[in-house]
């Protein structure tokens, strides 16, 4: 049974931005709903409400409504107009292909003195003679009955023969009662059978479950004749077992079977497809549902597993003693889906939850290990160091070059720091005395010659004040 839930109202009122408390109109045909209720509590503005479509077999909690104009009831399992006379600015009311065959109810929509449509074609009060009449003459304030606008002349016709009309009215409502009363018990009554039918049937399929299961229990299963009886009880169980699945025959005598028009088969066909409808969801999510794949055979043998069916590659990096694995996972793809684990003889990285496994070639640190993903290509990186440490002889070359170097730097350093200094003997050289190639008397009075003259001058003159140290060398 389809509730009228608080969800299910915010939901249809999402052009409100979801608020019920000042909802003015909503619609919730087609929900399957069997009852009204809450609508007078939640939404006490509400002026336009559609309910067409559903199993409502009673008009109720509408009477606070006040400002209600417009009720669509159409294609629903109501018998019987009332409740209706808190809608006080009720304008239109739909009640069409309903089972309202008590047409004496229309009377409890008098006092709605602003109702102007009122639609009830589809309902067996409509087959009564003089209907129409006896609509028009007891509802003064209409004025279009099932699309068809009331003129004056009509209006005064059906009140003129109003006492016959009415007393018409009364004797084929009785008969549609009496009727409508044989219709309940009948369909009661085949309720009770169909119930007793199941429950025997599901006794029946309880019983032979289990003396199959007596029989395989019984049956020794490791011996040819044992395996042959085995299969054979298991093939006839799964005859069975398509014979009792297989409901086109079934489906198809209910659907071929007379029903009345009545309230009670309408719902029942509604089960009925809610039933199969059910049935089918479920053997089609057994389909979709698959076993989860092996990673590890009950042996502890580790398996290699693709299924994202990613391109990866393994790179022995012997340089650094480690395997590098890049994984080539979508570039999109959010990190939080991913985990990795590291184990010493194989990885595993869950995408999405699929599973990516590799065995390793050898044993690695997982306390080591290190993930890296790529901000361009979104490949994820992972080092796997291996377990074994791997000594590594570099090549002498290098080491006496490295060597000769450094020895050339020292020495260069030591010769900076101690610099040589040459000494001459002047007994065995003699030089060129260059100190008078040019005459004094030539040079006087010009220019910076002059100037240099006074300049010996004052150091000849200074240099009277001091002494001669004879370990200085000359000035040149």
């Amino acid at each position: 049974m389809v509730r009228i839930t608080e969800e299910l109202v915010r939901q249809r009122s999402e052009h409100n931005n979801c608020e019920i408390f000042s909802l003015e109109e909503i619609s919730l045909h087609q929900q399957d709903i069997e009852r009204i209720e809450h609508l007078d509590r939640w939404c006490r503005d509400l002026k336009i409400l559609y309910l067409q479509n559903n199993l409502i077999p009673k008009i109720e909690n509408v009477g606070k409504l006040k400002k209600l104009e417009y009720l669509n009831l159409a294609l629903n399992n109501v018998e019987k107009i009332e409740n209706l006379e808190g809608c006080e600015d009720l304008q239109k009311l739909d009640l069409t292909a309903n089972f309202i065959g008590e047409l004496s109810s229309i009377k409890y929509l008098k006092n709605n003195i602003h109702l102007r449509e009122l639609f009830l074609i589809g309902n067996p009060c409509t087959d009564f003679e003089g209907y129409r009449p006896f609509v028009v003459a007891t509802l003064h304030q209409l004025r279009v009955l099932d699309g068809k606008e009331i003129e004056r002349s009509e209006r005064i016709k059906a009140f003129q023969n109003l006492a016959e009309i009415e007393k018409q009215i009364q004797e084929q409502e009785q008969a549609y009662l009496l009727k409508r009363r044989k219709e309940k018990e009948e369909a009661e009554k085949q309720m009770q059978e169909k119930k007793e039918k199941k429950r025997k049937q599901k006794k029946h399929n309880l019983r032979v479950n289990g003396q199959r299961c007596t029989d395989i229990s019984a049956t020794n299963c490791y011996s040819v004749e044992g395996r042959n009886k085995h299969q054979k009880t298991k093939e006839e169980n799964k005859d069975y077992e398509l014979i009792m699945e297989d409901d086109d025959d079934e489906e198809r005598a209910f659907w071929e079977e007379p029903t009345p028009h009545t309230p009670e088969a309408r719902l029942e066909a509604h089960r009925y497809i809610e039933e199969k409808k059910k049935a089918k969801e479920n053997r089609e999510q057994l389909k979709k549902e698959k076993q989860p794949r092996t990673l590890i055979t009950p042996e502890g043998r580790v398996l290699n597993v693709n299924e994202p069916k990613l391109p990866f590659s393994l790179k022995d990096d012997e340089e650094n003693n480690q395997f590098i694995l890049d994984l080539a996972v979508y570039r999109y793809l959010d990190t939080s889906l991913l985990d990795v684990d590291v184990q010493p003889t194989y990885v595993r990285v869950m995408i999405k939850g699929k599973p990516f496994q590799l065995v390793l070639p050898e044993e690695v640190k997982p306390d080591s290990s290190t993930a890296k993903r790529s901000q361009t290509t979104g490949h994820l990186v992972i080092s796997l160091p291996k377990a074994k440490e791997v000594i590594v002889v570099k090549p002498q070359t290098t080491t006496c070059k490295k060597s000769c170097d450094t020895d050339k730097l020292q020495r260069n350093l030591r010769r900076k720091e101690c610099t040589e200094k040459l000494e001459v003997d002047p007994t065995k050289y003699s030089f060129p005395d260059v100190t008078n190639i040019v005459r004094e008397n030539d040079l006087n009075g010009q220019g910076p010659l002059k100037l240099q003259q006074q300049n010996n001058l004052n150091t000849n003159s200074l240099s009277s004040d001091l002494d001669d140290d004879p370990d200085v060398p000359p000035l040149i």
